[in-house]
């Protein structure tokens, strides 16, 4: 893969202005009304509860968990943890305008 193409591929993980979904979150974060930013952070850790709930039910075995482990560090999962961060924002700007 080419290191332009690379480029182009990132490109969609920084605002127009340089910053990742991360450091946009934290940013409404810290200026955005608290309640409701606790509030959607609750519906994330709800929603995270239901997945591990899922998996335990249907046999989390120690083979599962070290795939689990191993798949922290992957594009897939940068991407969806970017999208969270993305919907937390426009949940929570939305909310407070």
């Amino acid at each position: 893969m080419s290191k332009e193409i690379e480029d182009e591929e990132d490109y969609g993980l920084d605002d127009f202005f340089g910053r990742t979904p991360q450091s946009s979150y934290f940013e409404i974060a810290r200026t955005a009304n608290q309640n409701i930013v606790e509030q959607e952070l609750e519906k994330v850790f709800r929603r995270l509860a239901v997945a591990e709930k899922m998996l335990e039910e249907r046999g989390l075995d120690d083979e599962l968990e070290k795939e689990i482990s191993r798949t922290v560090i992957d594009k897939d999962i940068d991407e969806r943890t970017a999208t969270v961060f993305i919907d937390l924002v426009g949940a929570i700007v939305t909310q407070c305008e």
